[in-house]
């Protein structure tokens, strides 16, 4: 299954509010012809897809991600004629030399098979145009050296899913090639649970809600990402929000992705009038609600200047353990900038020069 020809920047890319997942892993599919002679699965996908190895074939096998005719099948299960043959898997490395770099990471959470990293804003998540070195990818392969997975110069070495660059917060990595396999079905059948916390301009009329709208690439600037109402364009997603405190001319809202495409918490929340704090590509780095008073404008360049970043952390995952299958759950705190924006947003409100 060949890839697009178009290879956007990892800023484009990333997940999360955030990236779009199904560009981490692909979905293959094939009906076996009627004069097919019994063959064995991982041999057959192997003729049939191009440049994909046998042992990438069986490790998607074994992870339960290929189906025949529905259901999950073994490697060595004999192909038959009309058999419909599916599966899920994450793509192949791509030809970019990855250098092994010693860059501190925040790791909440590591076994045999996964990591947790807390990430920082600013960083970016894997090498592409314009960013080879000091990525997350980039750090990964030097602390995890040692291991098969993170030894052949792969770009997407252990990533499931992504986040921005100046998104901060949690990702989850794999250590092997059958939990890479897991965690991203999980990913793909949407079964992985986010939260992100956002701070948006604007108050909301009700407490809670949900965004639905499909995204895709804007077809007036490739840098960024569009809702098209209709439904006639780009891939179906769902944003769930709370609200969490309000401030008057912003309110503090928690995010539950219920699909990961790339820009999704940004885009949604643009496109219903509520653009993150600071968020530069979508409109938020300018005042959009409040007075018109010097000292107000002087509050909110404060408040840029505390964090010059979109106000977008990733703070819970949830998903099931790739080897034991019990049901685990991590958390996150703010970062000492976004913390640091709620701070002067607080003492503004009990100042009462907030308004609703």
């Amino acid at each position: 299954m060949s890839e697009s020809q178009y290879i956007p920047d990892p800023d484009e890319l990333e997940d999360d509010a955030a990236g779009e997942q199904d560009e981490l892993y692909e979905h293959y599919s094939i009906t076996a012809d009627r004069g097919q002679s019994p063959l064995r699965l991982d041999k057959f996908l192997t003729i049939h897809m191009e440049r994909c190895s046998r042992n990438r074939i069986q490790t998607a096998a074994d992870a339960g991600n290929i189906l025949v005719n529905g259901k999950p099948a073994k490697s060595s299960y004999k192909v038959k004629p009309g058999d419909r043959i599916s599966l899920v898997m994450p793509y192949p490395k791509r030809e970019i030399e990855i250098i092994p770099e010693n860059i501190p990471l925040e790791i909440p959470y590591e076994d045999d098979d996964l990591l947790l990293v807390n990430k920082p804003a600013g960083m970016v998540v894997h090498p592409g145009h314009g960013n080879y070195s000091a990525t997350l990818v980039n750090a990964l392969t030097y602390y995890l050296q040692n291991l098969p997975l993170f030894q052949e110069g792969d770009m997407r070495a252990g990533l499931v899913h992504r986040i921005d660059k100046n998104t901060s917060g949690l990702l989850v990595i794999a250590k092997n090639e059958r939990a890479h396999a897991r965690l991203a079905k999980q990913f793909f059948d949407h079964t992985i649970t986010r939260r992100y916390v956002a701070l948006v301009w604007g108050n909301f009329e009700e407490d809670e809600g949900t965004i639905t709208g499909n995204i895709g690439r804007s077809p007036k600037d490739r840098q960024k990402m569009w809702v098209f109402e209709d439904g006639s364009d780009g891939k179906h997603a769902v944003t769930h929000y709370r609200v969490l405190k309000r401030y008057g001319y912003v309110t503090l809202i928690e995010c539950r992705l219920e699909t990961g495409r790339t820009h999704q918490i940004r885009v949604h929340m643009q496109w219903k009038g509520h653009p993150l704090f600071g968020d530069e590509r979508y409109g938020g780095d300018r005042i959009l609600k409040g007075t018109t008073f010097n000292k107000y404008k002087q509050f909110i360049e404060n408040c840029f200047a505390a964090m010059p970043r979109q106000a977008l952390h990733a703070k819970s995952l949830g998903f099931q353990h790739p080897t034991t299958g019990e049901q685990v759950y991590f958390e996150s705190e703010l970062p000492e900038d976004f913390r640091t924006v709620l701070a002067k947003w607080d003492a503004y409100a009990a100042a009462g020069l907030a308004e609703e």
